[in-house]
């Protein structure tokens, strides 16, 4: 892979969404416009080696899966499935189908069969790309429950009785059929939710509202010519669709394929990508795993701190809120520059000019941290029944902790409860054969009502304060945002997976997933031996992580403090139904399947027997005492 010392800044050749008028119309112009540049580039492992293809390459592979589908006897307007990992094929068959007039249902590789099972039988999807037979055999002992379903394309292999092998199914001849989807307004996809507090919901997305969110981004913050993105955020979601896929075709940008999450780093390295999409929980990871490395030492942990302070002493002064650093500090940064600062930017690639955060709010802490550390972060907010994008922060204005103003031509209000509400041309055309949802989502004056507690500040920024259904109410009427609280705690190094419970209780409670090698640190100082499951409910383990969440929820008001938890070193898996494919915690199914565990860490708590809200709930350290305080 080709690797360049600097970025160019010559402003991108944009296509516009007028230009463009469908998805395959800005496919089919991207082409046109810039045969012979870079457009994808891969890992081949049977080579070894990356390789790129021009949007010529992409435009031939196209067209021999658009042969292939019109072979299937498909109708506009009929669904097609696809189970694949991020890859130059995922991209063809999805320009092939929608330049059919067919709309396509994007599935996460790491669903779990159920999840699968109903996107494929919801949508009434007639065909299905996937990568291997492995993900086949499950599907097929239920393949009953997807009457609709008649092809099942194999990506690679394809020996099973139901399975049709791609590279037997794959014309060699490309077809040269004008676009079937001529209507902007027509249904383009349907990308299905994450289904957190039910059954996931079929967002109808239409070609206009896609592109008038990837023109809107790209105003806010514009493309460079030799921009290369990163793709690693499964295409399933509409962050990565919309803002990795469509919008450098848009923008004309390249896209290199990761190998996968665990060789990301060196996947960075490799890269040296110019613009970084990233959901919040990879960007604590990072600040984690820094603040982790830098705790080893009290050199280093000073160091880190002293980076942060200048750091944000100097961001803060570069945007006008602060004076401008003295010839002391100045000399400080520059060594503090290359220590800190050049190490963090240079595991991301060196080249970052654009590290976007979407898909849930970040917290502040971290964000500030980052961009003091010189990660040049830029926050945004969006949710699937909007085409992904809402908000967006300003690379060369950007403010720490919000989530930007809305895009143009976008809309906001808050309702009641400060719902944050959205209007615009980017909605969507409602959840698939759900009209009383689809109702209940969008009102009548053409609000969406996102469930998202929003602030909007007078600058015109907005801040996420978490979700309507995450507010537990305990049972001394107090409101507590438990998405908050789990942010908090999650920013411990110990910390894996958390959730917070406490609905119609007397005090909360918390679920803890430990990282093991962070709590073999703990047990080891604690002398308790790591690899005994008795360890996690010994007095002093609790004690320590209860002082830790103290610690942690230190900001907030008593009411909304964790007196208990359960420790547990088994994290919560997607296959398990304890997390959506976004890797969001299913708090109904948690509490279900812990529901011992929870009824434990209230037993024998002042007011809670008999039910009554009397009395107050114990603190930590009553908690540290009870040495045979329940866990996981």
């Amino acid at each position: 892979m080709a690797r360049h010392p600097s970025v160019a800044a010559e402003p991108a050749d944009e296509i516009s969404a007028a230009q463009a008028g469908t998805l395959p119309g800005l496919f089919r112009a991207r082409v046109a416009r810039s045969p012979d540049a870079a457009a994808y580039t891969e890992f081949d492992s049977g080579s070894g080696q990356w390789r790129a293809q021009r949007w010529r390459d992409i435009q031939a592979r196209m067209a021999r899966w658009r042969a292939g589908l019109e072979r299937e006897g498909l109708q506009p307007g009929d669904r097609v499935a696809i189970l694949l990992r991020n890859c130059v094929e995922w991209v063809c068959f999805d320009q092939a189908a929608l330049a059919a007039g067919l709309v396509v249902v994007p599935l996460y590789t790491t669903d779990s069969t159920e999840g699968l099972l109903h996107g494929l039988a919801d949508s009434g999807a007639r065909l299905l790309l996937l990568e291997g037979e492995a993900q086949w055999r499950p599907i097929a002992a239920r393949r009953a429950a997807i009457p609709a379903l008649r092809t099942i394309l194999c990506l690679r292999g394809g020996r099973a009785a139901d399975l049709v092998a791609v590279a037997d199914w794959l014309p060699a001849q490309g077809s040269d059929a004008p676009d079937q989807a001529g209507d902007p307004d027509g249904l383009a996809t349907l990308i299905y939710t994450s289904g957190t507090t039910g059954a996931p919901k079929g967002v109808m997305l239409s070609h206009r509202g896609i592109l008038f969110v990837a023109e809107a981004v790209l105003e806010r913050n514009p493309g460079l010519r030799d921009d290369v993105f990163l793709s690693y955020l499964p295409l399933a979601h509409s962050f990565e669709r919309v803002v990795g896929y469509y919008l450098p075709i848009m923008s004309g940008g390249q896209v290199v394929y990761a190998r996968s999450i665990e060789q990301l780093a060196e996947d960075l390295l490799t890269a040296r990508p110019t613009v970084l999409l990233g959901v919040p929980r990879i960007y604590e990871r990072l600040y984690a795993a820094i603040r982790a490395k830098a705790a080893r030492s009290r050199l280093a942990a000073a160091l880190l701190g002293r980076a942060e302070a200048l750091g944000q002493d100097r961001f803060a002064a570069a945007q006008g809120r602060g004076p401008r650093p003295g010839p002391w500090a100045r000399l400080q940064w520059a060594v503090l520059r290359r220590l800190v600062s050049a190490r963090l930017l240079g595991r991301l690639g060196g080249r970052l000019r654009m590290a976007v955060s979407g898909g849930a709010p970040m917290p502040a802490q971290v964000a500030r941290a980052l961009t003091a550390l010189g990660l040049p972060l830029v926050e945004g907010y969006g949710l699937t029944e909007a085409s992904s994008a809402v908000t967006g922060d300003s690379a060369a204005h950007p403010t720490p902790g919000t989530v930007g103003p809305p895009l143009r031509g976008i809309e906001v209000s808050l309702g009641r409860d400060d719902e944050l509400l959205v209007r615009g041309p980017g909605l969507m055309l409602g959840y698939w054969n759900q009209p009383e949802r689809t109702r209940a989502a969008i009102d009548p004056d053409g609000w969406l009502h996102t469930g998202d507690i929003g602030v909007i500040r007078q600058d015109g920024r907005i801040l996420i304060r978490g979700r309507l259904k995450d507010i537990l109410v305990t049972s001394t009427g107090e409101k507590v945002p438990a998405t908050d609280l789990e942010t908090a705690i999650g920013l411990d190094p110990l910390v894996e997976q958390v959730v917070v419970l406490g609905e119609g209780k007397p005090f909360l409670v918390a679920l803890l997933v430990l990282r093991s090698a962070a709590w073999m640190d703990l047990a080891r100082r604690l002398g308790l031996p790591a690899d005994e499951p008795a360890s996690l409910r010994a007095g002093a383990a609790v004690a320590a992580v209860l002082g830790r969440v103290a610690a942690a929820l230190r900001p907030f008001p008593d009411h909304a403090q964790v007196r208990a938890v359960s420790l547990s070193l088994q994290p919560w898996t997607i296959a398990e139904g304890l997390l959506t494919p976004t890797l969001k915690p299913r708090r109904p199914r948690l509490e279900a399947r812990f529901a011992a565990e929870i009824a434990a860490l209230y037993q024998g708590h002042p007011g809670f027997e008999g039910g009554g809200a009397g009395g107050r709930p114990p603190g930590p350290e009553q908690n540290a005492q009870r040495p045979g305080h329940p866990g996981a």
